[in-house]
């Protein structure tokens, strides 16, 4: 074993040696705190009541004057660092265990020694002990004589330092003093600059959320607070403001909420805060308006509660169906009186700029509106008039079935809604549906088929028969419902469901022939003969033309005879008032001649055919502009 002390030396430690001791006692220390594990024996079973009873026996023996005092609290260090602090609270813990330690029983009593180095100006206290030989042996190196080969493991808890005194003998001894730990460093300044920090960072992350010191909003500060926190307290005062109602008011009181006044507190809040953060100190101490609205309705009644008084009844526009005219007709109405809302409003916004939550109004007098007004009421009748003028079931644009105004009227409910300043109007469904029941018979019919007269090649020369559709009503549930429906929405037009028949159109392909040979003009319609008729055609002097003409014009009754428009005509004629005149060549024409023929079936005209009136008529209607007439001998 390596000898580290003798009994010579005790007294004549060096400053080197009090400097290798501080040394040994910080590596102990280290190294004891990082060995934690329970079955580490040689550091919690063998030492730990050794350094309790040594640390014992320490306290009332050493003797520390100034220097080691001074040594204790402030470290010397040659090169002039500055000392820190030790927390108060470890040194204190370190007796506390040390007397609570368990004294081991076997274990002789410790002695206390001083070592004193007068080189320096450190003075090292070291605490000794004497051992028994059985201690000693417990605490001397381990041999490792692995391998043949003796190796001493030195001890990692204790220090070897010369004793006081000597056995009898002469021989040396040796005490195994508790390594003194290290003075830990005091971090009082760390810890007093990190609050410091902490304390500057909290105030800048502060800043930047909220609004700066003096803000107001219509009188309200908000400043130091979040524009969340601005907004609930903007509200509160505007809800806490009261107006006091004097002189007729009789001493009334109501407050802005009551009234349903309003603030976009929030709007008014973020504002603030946006304009005047809290981290820029140019926007301190500034002040915004903010605008307060009353809802009307609300504040109208709130102060006719209050104040009924100061109220007449306004009288609401009327509507009525007048069975004379059947038509409706109104009544205008009729305005009241009561509080002037806009002088309230205004007092609690004065009120709210000035940071006060009182205000005392003398109540201004002002016209209070019906709630359905004249015009609302005319409005509602030109609507229902209209309905009368219309009402019915359509099938496209023709209507149909017609309501008559006194039916429909009859039908109709128009109830006043002064919530809404408006009128309902509603329907009466099962009076519909007997109507609707009914549209069958009066909508149904049959397909009326029409006719075109054409020529010979099939071109159309005119519509003889208009084509009707026949038309049949489909499915009618839910007619009713729907005509309901339309008619409190201001339209009573209701398209009827129905199924068209198309109409059959015939096509007449009609021409006349006219033979002189025989005297007679026969009529065919599609190559088929229909009729014939007996003519008198022109005499030789004045003959009849031959060849293919059509049909050009039409005359209901003329005078015929250039005598009739010319008295000194020659070689003439005046023939009055000839009817059903049918023109198909120059002058030439079929016409009726019951008037001054007494018999026909011989030549005996001035060239136009002649027929008697009847026949006249029906050729006349017959033909078309564009007819075929062949004319042969």
């Amino acid at each position: 074993m390596t000898n580290l002390a003798t009994e010579s030396q005790a007294g004549k430690a060096s400053e080197d040696d009090a400097v290798r001791a501080e040394q040994a006692v910080e590596e102990e220390q280290s190294e004891t705190a990082d060995t934690t594990a329970p079955d580490a024996v040689d550091e919690t079973d063998a030492e730990s009541p050794a350094r309790a009873e040594a640390a014992e026996s320490v306290a009332p023996a050493v003797e520390v004057d100034s220097r080691t005092e001074n040594a204790e609290a402030e470290p010397a260090d040659d090169a002039g660092a500055e000392p820190e602090a030790e927390p108060d609270s470890e040194p204190a813990d370190e007796a506390e265990s040390a007397d609570e330690a368990p004294e081991a029983a076997d274990e002789p009593e410790a002695e206390a020694s001083v070592t004193t180095s007068d080189a320096g100006a450190e003075t090292v206290a070291v605490a000794t002990a004497v051992l028994a030989p059985e201690a000693a042996t417990a605490l001397a190196p381990a041999a490792d004589f692995s391998g043949g080969t003796h190796t001493e493991t030195p001890p990692r808890t204790a220090t070897a330092v010369p004793t006081a005194t000597a056995p009898a003998d002469g021989s040396p001894t040796f005490a195994w003093a508790p390594a003194e730990p290290k003075p830990r460093k005091k971090h009082t300044a760390v810890w007093v600059g990190a609050a410091a920090g902490v304390a500057v960072v909290g105030l800048v992350v502060s800043s930047l959320v909220l609004i700066a010191p003096g803000t107001a909003v219509a009188g309200v500060p908000v400043g130091w607070l979040t524009p969340g926190a601005a907004a609930g307290v903007i509200e509160e005062r505007l809800a806490q403001t009261t107006v006091v109602l004097t002189g007729a008011g009789e001493g009334a009181e109501v407050t802005a909420a009551e009234l349903g006044a309003a603030v976009d507190a929030q709007a008014l809040a973020d504002a603030a805060f946006a304009q005047h953060p809290m981290w820029n100190p140019t926007a301190w101490f500034a002040e915004t308006d903010a605008e307060i609205e009353l809802d009307p309705a609300t504040a109208t009644e709130a102060l006719r509660e209050v104040a009924p008084q100061l109220y007449t009844d306004a009288t609401d526009a009327t509507v009525a169906f007048d069975a004379a005219t059947a038509s409706y007709v109104s009544t205008p109405a009729a305005a009241g009186t009561g509080i002037d809302v806009a002088a309230v409003q205004d007092a609690i916004q004065a009120a709210f700029e000035a940071g006060e939550t009182r205000v005392q109004l003398d109540p201004v007098t002002a016209e209070v509106a019906a709630d359905i007004s004249t015009e609302t009421a005319d409005g509602t009748v030109a609507q229902l008039n209209g309905m009368l003028d219309t009402a019915g079931f359509y099938v496209g644009e023709e209507r149909t079935v017609p309501i008559d105004r006194a039916t429909m009227a009859a039908w109709l409910t128009v109830t006043p809604d002064p919530e809404n300043a408006s009128y309902d109007i509603s329907a009466d469904e099962a009076a519909i549906q007997t109507v609707v029941d009914g549209l069958p018979a009066a909508v149904n019919r049959a397909a009326e088929n029409g006719a075109v007269i054409t020529n010979s090649a099939g071109k159309v020369l005119r519509e003889e028969a208009t084509g009707i559709s026949g038309r049949e009503v489909g499915d009618t549930s839910g007619l009713a419902s729907d005509f309901a429906a339309q008619v409190a929405a201001g339209n009573a037009v209701v398209q009827t469901p129905v199924t068209e028949v198309a109409p059959v159109v015939s096509t007449l392909a009609r021409t006349i022939e006219v033979d002189l040979s025989n005297q007679t003009a026969t009529l065919f319609e599609n190559g088929s003969p229909i009729r014939t008729y007996t003519i008198s055609s022109g005499l030789s002097g004045t003959p009849t033309p031959t060849g293919h003409f059509t049909v050009n014009a039409y005359t209901r009754v003329q005078d015929m005879g250039a005598l009739c428009y010319n008295p000194a005509a020659v070689n003439s004629y005046c023939t009055k008032d000839v009817p059903w005149i049918t023109w198909f060549a120059p002058d030439i024409a079929f016409h009726g001649a019951s008037a001054f023929r007494s018999r026909l079936g011989v030549p005996q005209s001035h060239g136009c055919v002649n027929m008697w009136n009847d026949d006249a008529k029906f050729v006349y209607d017959w033909t078309a502009r564009g007819t075929e007439v062949w004319v042969h001998a």
